[in-house]
C-alpha cells in the first residue's frame, strides 16, 4: 500500500472483536469521520477512481441509508454531481418505489422517490462498507425499477470473505480497503 492517501484512510479504520456479537470483527469508520484529512483522502481516492473509470459520464451519486449519506454528498460535491437518497421504508415523502431484501430474521425494504431521476441516467451507488451485498444489490434493483443505469458500486471497506461483490452480478464494484 504505497499511496499515502490510502495509508491515511487505512490507519483510520479500527477493529473491534466480538461486536455486535461474538465471532464478528467490526470495522469502525468513526476515526475516519473524525479526522478531516483521512475523510478528505477517502473522498479524493473514490473521486479519482470514478473520474478515471467513467470520466464525465456519471449523472448522480446515490447513497444508502444511513452511512452512505456520510460519504455520498461529499463525493457528489467533489465530482460536481447531485446526490440521491436511497432510504429505509417510510422515510421519504411523496410517491416512492421500493424493493425488499432478506435479513437474518425477516426482511427490510429500501425506497427512492419516483421522480429522483429520469430513465437512462447513470448512477454510482456508495456505502461505507460491503459485507454480504444484500443492501447494495437491492439498491441496484431499485434503480433498475426507475430504468437508471448503475455504472458501479463503491465503498470504503469491503469484507471479502462474505463475498458481497458476487451478489452484484455484472455491476462493477470498487472498494478502497479489503479485509477478510
Amino acid at each position: 500500500m504505497a499511496d499515502p492517501e490510502l495509508q491515511l484512510v487505512a490507519k483510520s479504520i479500527r477493529s473491534f472483536p466480538d461486536f455486535p456479537i461474538p465471532g464478528i470483527l467490526f470495522r469502525d469508520i468513526s476515526p475516519l469521520l473524525k479526522d478531516p484529512d483521512s475523510f478528505r483522502a477517502s473522498i479524493s481516492l473514490l473521486a479519482n477512481h470514478l473520474k478515471k473509470t467513467h470520466g464525465g459520464k456519471i449523472d448522480y451519486i446515490a447513497g444508502l441509508d444511513s452511512r452512505g449519506f456520510l460519504f455520498g454528498p461529499s463525493l457528489a460535491q467533489e465530482l460536481g454531481l447531485g446526490f440521491l437518497l436511497i432510504r429505509k421504508r417510510g422515510k421519504l415523502p411523496g410517491p416512492t418505489v421500493s424493493a425488499s431484501y432478506a435479513l437474518e430474521y425477516g426482511k427490510a425494504e429500501l425506497e427512492i422517490q419516483k421522480d429522483a431521476l429520469e430513465p437512462g441516467q447513470k448512477v454510482v451507488v456508495v456505502d461505507d462498507l460491503l459485507a454480504t451485498g444484500g443492501t447494495m444489490r437491492t439498491a441496484c434493483d431499485l434503480l433498475d425499477q426507475l430504468r437508471a443505469e448503475v455504472l458501479e458500486c463503491v465503498s470504503i471497506v469491503e469484507l471479502t470473505s462474505l463475498k458481497g461483490r458476487e451478489k452484484l452480478g455484472a455491476v462493477p464494484f470498487f472498494s478502497l480497503l479489503q479485509y477478510e
